[in-house]
């Protein structure tokens, strides 16, 4: 005969009960002992019948595993806790961030001149004045920026005219080492040592002066 399916409800009958109980107690103790053979592992299985009978299965002491569960289920909690309060602050603080953001916006807004219609006259002082903190501080900022300028231009010049003192030095160094030079080769120096007297000698010893010529 097939094996009809078992439905999962609590059977009604007392002595059906007691008697489905101390079978499926029996299989449940022996797949708990192979279990722990077969796999080395450390099993341990409380039963209370409902007449608070107790009914126990354990592969080692049964005290030793109760300690030892109870330290594994509290520091998975200890573990556990302080994640949870991580997320509630790091929720919490994404809440203030968004706040703050809005309220930056709404301002930003107002600034631009947008979303003013719903200001009152002492919010649209706030604002007024706040430009004209911000036109100040603009200002400032320009004028230092436009003297910075100047004084890099006043060190370009003196550093230009430097040069330009350098190059002039030079530029009247070199006429006077020229006029040395032509001195040195002056034409004069040629005509006079083109007046020196030469004589030739032609055949068997006439004498040709230079001034004959």
């Amino acid at each position: 005969m097939v094996r009809g399916k078992t439905q999962m409800r609590r059977i009604e009958n007392a002595t059906s009960r007691q008697v489905t109980f101390s079978k499926r107690r029996n299989g449940l103790l022996k797949k708990a002992f192979e279990l722990s053979v077969l796999c080395d592992a450390e099993v341990a299985l409380i039963i209370f019948s409902t007449r608070g009978k107790l009914f126990e299965f354990a592969s080692s002491s049964m005290h030793d595993m109760i300690e030892r569960y109870r330290k594994c289920t509290k520091d998975v909690h200890t573990n556990k806790t302080p994640a949870v309060q991580d997320i509630q602050h790091l929720k919490l603080e994404t809440t203030c961030l968004a706040k703050k953001i809005e309220l930056l916006e709404v301002a930003k807004r107002k600034l631009l001149g947008e979303g003013l219609g719903s200001c009152t006259l002492e919010e649209l002082q706030q604002v007024e004045q706040q430009l004209e903190k911000s036109v100040c501080t603009i200002r400032d900022r320009k004028m230092q920026v436009y003297n910075e300028q100047i004084e890099q231009l006043k060190e370009k010049e003196k550093t230009l005219a430097a040069d330009n003192a350098i190059l002039s030095a030079k530029c009247k160094l070199q006429p006077t080492q020229e006029s040395n030079e032509d001195k040195e080769y002056s034409p004069s120096t040629e005509t006079e040592n083109s007046d020196v007297e030469t004589e030739l000698y032609i055949g068997l010893g006439k004498k040709i002066s230079s001034m004959e010529m």
